[in-house]
């Protein structure tokens, strides 16, 4: 699944290419694609609308349009194209016609991703489908106080909390694994055991992790990419995640994959400590 920085660089990739362009025609062929809206009222309201500015909240695309706010999660497999024609293709499930003449086209293969629309909000996190969202990854909100707050009642692992959308919004699997390695710490420690400290140095590592995979433009896992001409690059970069067998950078023991959480996670066992 994208996380926020392949779902930014896939943003601010569309915000480069489409930006001011109005919506002169949409196809709908996968209805469940739409929750919140009938296809025709999503369509009708839709259409003619430009795109003004382009905004992120954890692992959602946020369009905000002439009078709508249109929200666009990815889920696993979810991608955008642009293209000079809406092929006939069974896994493109919408499709965008463009003042430039081109589409916009959403590939799903498993038809996970969802969309939806509402009147314009001045403050768009204060829209319905994100009440349940803890803070941005990268929102200033977020620090070692509110993160002690948020792990500390907790008797889940680390990794359990930091996939926790409800309480930090952007982090998935494999972030999820490399802020626990810079920060020494075990996956599948108990959350309620993590220090104020351990808080301060969760929030510096997962923000300068987050960070430094958008100037890399995300990690290219599976079958990622921004859709848009732009390939991740921060896999290059990954100390833990994916790498099995391999000798750890700082110690040279070798990387161990475990299951943390129902997810596939990989650890130094010595570099990384359990509480």
């Amino acid at each position: 699944m994208p996380e926020a920085p392949e779902v930014q660089t896939v943003l601010s990739t569309l915000e480069d290419q489409i930006k001011d362009l109005r919506i002169e025609e949409v196809q709908i062929r996968y209805e469940k694609l739409i929750e919140n809206e009938s296809v025709s009222s999503f369509i009708e309201k839709i259409s003619n609308q430009h795109f003004r500015q382009f905004h992120r909240y954890g692992k959602y695309l946020i369009f905000a349009l002439d009078d709508y706010d249109w929200i666009v999660h990815l889920r696993m497999e979810g991608k955008f194209y642009l293209l000079t024609d809406l092929p006939k293709d069974k896994h493109i499930h919408a499709g965008f016609l463009l003042s430039d003449g081109r589409w916009l086209c959403y590939h799903d293969t498993r038809k996970f991703g969802r969309m939806k629309l509402y009147l314009k909000q001045e403050d768009f996190q204060s829209l319905p489908c994100f009440q349940k969202l803890g803070p941005d990854v990268l929102d200033p909100s977020l620090n070692a106080d509110y993160l002690y707050q948020a792990f500390h009642h907790s008797n889940r692992s680390l990794k359990a909390c930091l996939l926790d959308q409800s309480l930090v919004a952007g982090i998935g699997n494999i972030y999820a694994d490399e802020i626990c390695f810079a920060c020494q710490l075990d996956p599948r420690s108990r959350s309620k055991r993590i220090s104020k400290k351990d808080c301060v140095h969760l929030v510096y590592h997962m923000q300068r992790i987050i960070r430094g995979a958008m100037r890399y433009g995300g990690t290219t896992i599976r079958s990622y990419t921004s859709s848009l001409g732009v390939t991740g690059r921060f896999q290059l970069k990954l100390r833990v995640h994916d790498r099995k067998d391999e000798e750890c950078t700082v110690c040279h023991t070798l990387i161990k994959k475990i299951i943390v959480a129902q997810r596939g996670t990989y650890l130094c066992p010595k570099c990384q400590k359990r509480k």
